[in-house]
């Protein structure tokens, strides 16, 4: 079966510190942020002596029960999801990453991608360093293992000071939790108190759930340091310019959230009134392609007068994989997913609204669908530009060659999938529906990247090995 065509999640990071049920509002705050990676689950825990660790491959609720969540005692803990842009899928891979060194033992959960850990880890292997996983993220543990700075700190800070790239991060011991995002912001982390205790979560969404007040953000290039109810922050990394990941609200993050300083429902709604202002056509109904579509399309339909109709449901139960039956179905895999309502599409012309064509070939079969239910007329809405270059920051895109908008002008991409007509939103409309005043990354829309990056054939040949 042909992989489900949309950009990937990252990973999830999430964290409480003193907190008499740590485990279980762990759990809660991963949960609550699945959406960003579905291979893998796990959490750490201290009681103050020791970590302890549970974590496997799959869906939160399917990785943990009572009895899981029972074999982590303590008052602080680090959870995280997982879905692979550095190392690929295999229960090694699963954080947080435990290890116990002459510094004692540390559990460290990362979302992002270090672009320089292919250099880092040839030195450290060479230097007889032995690695457990093909993440990207225990590079760092090495680094602090062989730094020779008094305290465990001192430590994690020269390590952040070698490494290049996006890292939203947690670090565990059993006294404290160290969080640190990198000096340019690529990735979201905010700060958040329940009852006295401090959080930490890649999205204010998970912070809802447990009733916590969200803080704010953890500023790019600051490390902070929480013990029971204390917070120290510093800002001992080089400043750099800002370079937030502006998918992150076209797409990754949740609409509830609020990342980067503004609530993503409200940016993703000013993308589809500028994408009705910029792309305006003569049609009966705006529907959605869900879920992401969704806001975008309340904004596209208020702004062009167009009534929104929920014409394609998702399944939300659909695991990671299905078993197809032996006789071919026409374009089973999108259909387990999306269903047509034909009643509102018969005989209309639909205005379809989606966040990003990434390979083409969901894109098409969407269309297919669509029009096999009746529809008199397609015409497909994008509410980013077309994606023409990869992600290194720990977004999960295809390759250069993969990515039709690198390959086809907009007028043949039309026609390979099949629609009447279609039109993308312009990076400068999406830089205002994000509120221009900060300074977004958008390598993937321009070719024009932020940082250095190694090239994408060396970061494959270290971390995306097939498994067996």
């Amino acid at each position: 079966m042909e992989p489900w065509d949309k950009l990937e999640e990252e990973c999830g990071v999430f964290g409480i510190v003193s907190h008499p049920e740590a485990a279980r509002i762990a759990y809660l705050g991963i949960y609550a942020l699945q959406h960003r990676g579905q291979e893998s689950a796990g959490i750490a825990t201290s009681d103050r002596h020791k970590l302890h660790l549970e974590k496997g491959m799959g869906y939160v609720a399917d990785v943990f029960d009572e009895n899981r969540l029972g074999r982590l005692p303590g008052d602080s803990a680090l959870g995280h999801v997982r879905y692979s842009t550095a190392g690929g899928s295999a229960a090694w891979n699963a954080q947080p990453i435990l290890i116990d060194c002459w510094r004692g033992p540390i559990a460290l959960a990362h979302n992002g991608n270090l672009t320089n850990a292919p250099q880092l880890r040839r030195e450290l292997e060479r230097d007889g360093a032995i690695f457990h996983s093909t993440s990207d993220s225990e590079v760092i543990l090495h680094l602090m293992s062989r730094s020779r700075r008094r305290t465990l700190p001192e430590a994690f800070v020269e390590a952040l000071r070698m490494v290049q790239g996006a890292y939203s991060l947690a670090l565990l011991t059993p006294e404290y939790l160290l969080a640190a995002r990198d000096p340019h912001g690529f990735r979201p982390l905010c700060l958040g108190q329940v009852n006295g205790s401090y959080a930490i979560a890649s999205e204010t969404c998970a912070f809802d759930l447990i009733d916590a007040e969200y803080v704010r953000d953890v500023e790019p290039g600051e490390v902070v340091r929480i013990e029971e109810k204390s917070l120290e922050s510093e800002m001992p990394l080089p400043k750099e310019r800002p370079a937030f990941c502006v998918f992150e609200h076209i797409y990754f993050s949740r609409p509830d959230s609020i990342v980067f300083g503004r609530t993503v429902n409200s940016s993703r709604r000013e993308m589809g009134r500028h994408l009705a202002v910029e792309h305006p056509v003569d049609a009966d109904v705006v529907v959605p392609i869900p879920d992401s579509g969704v806001s975008a399309s309340i904004g596209y339909s208020r702004e062009s007068g167009i009534p929104l109709e929920f014409g394609l449901i998702r399944n939300h139960y659909v695991g990671r994989t299905f078993i197809e039956p032996r006789q071919s179905i026409r374009n089973f895999g999108v259909k387990v997913k999306l269903n047509p309502v034909r009643e509102i599409l018969r005989g209309k012309r639909v205005i379809l609204i989606d966040d990003s064509i990434v390979r083409g070939t969901t894109s098409r079969k969407i269309v297919q669908i669509v029009r096999a239910a009746g529809a008199r007329e397609i015409h497909m809405r994008i509410t980013a530009p077309p994606v023409i270059a990869p992600c290194y920051y720990g977004i999960d895109i295809p390759t250069r060659h993969e990515l039709i908008a690198s390959m086809k002008s907009v007028e043949d991409i039309c026609r390979f999938i099949g629609a009447d007509s279609l039109g993308y939103l312009s990076l400068q409309s999406v830089f205002r529906a994000v509120d221009d005043r900060k300074q977004y990354c958008s390598a993937c829309f321009t070719d024009r990247y932020p940082t250095e990056v190694a090239p994408e054939e060396k970061q494959k040949s270290l971390f995306d090995r097939e498994e067996d």
